[in-house]
């Protein structure tokens, strides 16, 4: 005898589109999952470091490259992801703590040993982490990580400010020096809209130099990367001071700013990078007098070294200025690896002869 299933009732087209819009419903009024932030914790960073003795390559026995003096070097290696990229520096007087930034957004601090006659010798005692804007949240966690430029106010005791500049979106973040706490949040620093508003998006703040000492003492001076176009001098600012207002730099063959420094005197040290497929990849140093530098002047200054493939550079992004015991000036240059195993991140240091 064969036995007869029920019949199936199946939903109408109704019911099944009422059901679709209450369970749309339901979904929109569960709370969303927090978003994870964006972050580096403050942390240990173990550098070792590889000697370079000679600038040009293969060549110790000549030290001396236009006005300056070749000291030493060192290529710094680390197994922690997070080391490279590194954009901006300064030093205590003495030349012996850095502090860097990286351009996504990180602090690195370190101890740098050298030899009585300034060569570099090892970086120790490094730490990095995350860099906090005003709100509390690291920097990177809203994409506005990319520091470019590094300064010092310097106070006559040792302490002072740090102002530190992002590129993209273009701000300054004052932080107290001596770095102690590096989760210690920023304040922004009111620009101009004269300068925000002619800044390229991914080509502007990359030099940046307060002038502690001189004739712009108390001046903060920003120089752009680049200008509109590629052609184009690169746009100045001073910001503060006693002579506030906009200056040019003479671009000239294909070099763009990377950063600047002052010296004691009041001249600055402006730091510029070339890569291009005719050039290929190229630094120099330039010095720009104190007296160049005023509202309105275009600016040109003189090369104090010019460099190349022949020479032991990479993307050089980054220079600070110190007097050693003897009183002569210094200067270190770091480089951006853009954490590329093609690239490498070096630390070199000169000193300015005459």
């Amino acid at each position: 005898m064969t036995r007869l299933l029920p019949a199936l009732r199946l939903p109408t087209r109704r019911a099944a589109a009422l059901a679709s819009v209450m369970l749309a419903a339901a979904l929109l009024l569960m709370p969303a999952p927090a978003r994870a932030v964006i972050d580096v914790p403050l942390q240990d960073v173990t550098i070792r470091s590889k000697q370079i003795d000679a600038f040009r390559i293969g060549r110790a026995d000549e030290p001396r490259f236009g006005e300056l003096t070749f000291l030493g070097g060192l290529e710094l290696l680390s197994g922690n992801r997070h080391m490279g990229g590194l954009s901006g520096l300064v030093l205590s007087a003495d030349g012996r703590e850095m502090v860097a930034i990286a351009d996504n957004g990180l602090w690195l601090t370190a101890t740098i040993d050298a030899d009585p006659n300034g060569r570099p010798l090892a970086v120790r005692d490094a730490r990095l982490g995350a860099i906090i804007g005003p709100n509390g949240r690291p920097l990177m966690d809203r994409g506005r990580g990319d520091a470019e430029a590094l300064a010092l106010r310097r106070n006559p005791d040792g302490t002072g400010e740090l102002y530190m500049a992002t590129e993209r979106y273009h701000a300054i973040y004052a932080f107290p020096y001596p770095l102690t706490d590096p989760r210690t949040p920023g304040r922004s620093i009111d620009l101009p809209a004269t300068l925000t508003g002619n800044l390229r998006h991914n080509k502007g703040m990359e030099a940046v130099a307060f002038a502690n000492s001189g004739p712009l003492a108390g001046t903060l001076v920003v120089v752009s990367e680049r200008g509109q176009t590629f052609n184009s001098n690169l746009p100045g600012y001073l910001l503060g001071g006693s002579t506030p207002g906009t200056f040019t730099v003479l671009r000239q063959d294909s070099y763009d700013a990377t950063d600047a420094a002052f010296l004691d005197n009041g001249d600055m040290v402006l730091l510029e990078r070339r890569f291009t497929l005719r050039h290929g990849i190229g630094m120099r140093v330039r010095l720009l007098p104190a007296a160049e530098l005023k509202p309105g002047a275009m600016v040109v200054g003189r090369v104090l070294l010019e460099a190349g493939f022949s020479e032991q550079i990479d993307n050089m992004e980054g220079v600070a200025v110190h007097r050693n015991a003897a009183g002569e000036t210094i200067l270190t240059i770091v480089s951006d690896d853009n954490r590329s195993i093609l690239q490498r991140t070096l630390l070199l240091r000169f000193r300015i002869d005459g």
